[in-house]
């Protein structure tokens, strides 16, 4: 997994898309699209940029998958559970009926197809608390190429951006899981 410092002009995934990130004299992190089509991440020449952007792409993340785990509750007629993120260090997902659905927020950096695959595969976690047939039978109602994506899952993994600063200890990732 690649390391990322962020700076001017560097560019990172964001649900299957490029960002732009911009450094800028203003106060507080802003999200702006470019002439060019290209949206972009600007953030404070001041302060922590790594906080500040990884705050961003949580944020955007969060409402994002909101939206996403009810669109399955609702295909499943379930009721919503809290949402929350993650940044745990072997799941992109897990979920308990006490406290709800929690999604990694890196996975803010794929393709939505993958991500909505996380989402089935919690969501239906909501049915079935286990991975027995029953279970992967909910999970393709929701989602039938689950396989693919899972495969596909597996291997982005490997590639997704870790943003941090040079020499920081431990920012690797052991292979994702449910």
């Amino acid at each position: 997994m690649p390391l990322l410092t962020p700076a001017d002009g560097i560019v990172l995934p964001l649900f299957g898309r490029s960002l732009r990130l911009r450094v800028a004299a203003i106060r507080r992190v802003q999200w702006r699209m470019a002439a060019d089509g290209l949206e972009e991440l600007h953030f404070p020449v001041q302060g922590n940029a790594v906080h500040a952007v990884q705050r961003a792409l949580q944020a955007r993340a969060l409402a994002w998958y909101l939206g996403r785990v009810e669109e399955y509750c609702l295909r499943l007629g379930l009721p919503v559970p809290p949402v929350r993120l993650s940044s745990a260090r072997t799941r992109w997902g897990s979920c308990s009926s006490r406290s709800g659905i929690r999604l990694h927020w890196r996975l803010v950096h794929l393709p939505p197809e993958l991500i909505d695959y996380v989402v089935a595969h919690e969501v239906a976690h909501l049915r079935e608390m286990n991975h027995s047939a029953r279970f992967w039978a909910v999970v393709a109602s929701v989602c039938s190429d689950w396989r693919n994506a899972r495969a596909r899952l597996k291997a982005a993994a490997l590639t997704l951006p870790v943003i941090g600063l040079a020499g920081e200890a431990d920012v690797g990732f052991v292979d994702f899981e449910d």
